[in-house]
């Protein structure tokens, strides 16, 4: 894509093309959904209608952040609370993909029934290349399941309608800021949500803990950019290890959690390169962690490895 201008006059008519009456959207506030969302609101006026879904998987804040954006934006939503919903279905699920699968699913079956209220089975959605790419398209190995592609089960009743299918995130950025929407270079926030930085079994207090080791990461690397420490990268976040480790709280003996930090530079989230975050940061971010979460996580890493050979995301 060359011209960000150009791609939003053609992706508008397509969009005219492929949904002759309503559809709903599926709008997490990413740049990504967000950008899709308002390119069908362009295309469709009030014929869309754009979902939020509070899965109980977001960030600290993340609701009322991205009420705040789509009001900056002019995006009419609407907001769904379905945490219930999506940890009934992630109980007892350990494994990486099948956690992928069952949060597609249950998007699915939510977006199924706000489809039938409003008449359409037309569903309006941000997928990216990655998205697909990493999925298994073009006759690729699977690296990971992405909720919106792979997630997504076959015997779903939805159209997909994907205006973004063919770009990758630069490229959205651009159309992003074309759009006017604010911020649009801000870090990438997986579908998933914390779903894919718990490791092992996900229940309330281990996302509890997770959501507050990712807040500490997000606000010492803000802090850490501001002050002219380091530059700013382009995702940084916390993932709660499953793996007990052994500390100290006082004179006694504990076993806690592990917490990894994963700080990267990318510009299309195909390849990327950890970032060198100075050791003062990371010794702010590890007492912080430690001591907002006492006794619970007693151990912070800092991993250093790119991609290839890892992904971005743990899971």
């Amino acid at each position: 894509m060359n011209d960000p201008k150009a791609f939003v006059t053609e992706a508008v008519a397509r969009l005219r093309a492929e949904v002759p009456g309503p559809a709903i959207v599926a709008a997490s506030g990413g740049i990504d959904s967000t950008t899709a969302a308002l390119l069908a609101q362009r295309a469709l006026g009030d014929r869309s209608h754009a979902i939020f879904v509070d899965t109980g998987l977001l960030r600290a804040g993340e609701v009322a952040r991205v009420g705040e954006l789509f009001r900056a934006t002019g995006l009419t939503f609407e907001t769904v609370e379905a945490s219930a919903r999506f940890l009934a279905a992630l109980k007892g699920v350990r494994d990486p993909e099948e956690k992928r699968r069952r949060i597609g699913a249950a998007f699915i079956e939510l977006f199924q029934e706000k489809a039938t209220v409003r008449g359409t089975d037309r569903l309006v959605q941000g997928t990216i290349a990655p998205d697909w790419i990493e999925s298994g398209g073009a006759q690729r190995d699977t690296i990971k399941t992405h909720h919106n592609v792979g997630g997504v089960p076959k015997s779903s009743r939805l159209v997909l309608v994907e205006p973004l299918r063919d770009l990758y995130k630069d490229e959205v950025r651009a159309v992003a800021r074309e759009l006017g929407i604010p911020a649009a270079d801000r870090q990438p926030f997986p579908g998933p949500g914390l779903a894919v930085r718990v490791q092992g079994a996900i229940d309330a207090e281990r996302l509890r803990r997770a959501r507050v080791a990712n807040a500490v990461v997000e606000e010492e690397i803000d802090r850490a950019v501001a002050a002219g420490e380091m530059p700013g990268p382009w995702q940084y976040f916390a993932v709660l290890l499953d793996a007990p480790t052994v500390g100290v709280t006082g004179d006694n003996r504990v076993h806690g959690d592990a917490v990894s930090v994963r700080v990267v530079e990318s510009s299309d989230a195909m390849t990327a390169t950890a970032a060198s975050v100075p050791m003062s940061v990371l010794g702010r971010i590890s007492r912080r962690i430690t001591r907002e979460l006492p006794a619970q996580v007693v151990r912070v890493l800092y991993d250093v490895t790119d991609k290839p050979p890892a992904t971005i995301e743990w899971e």
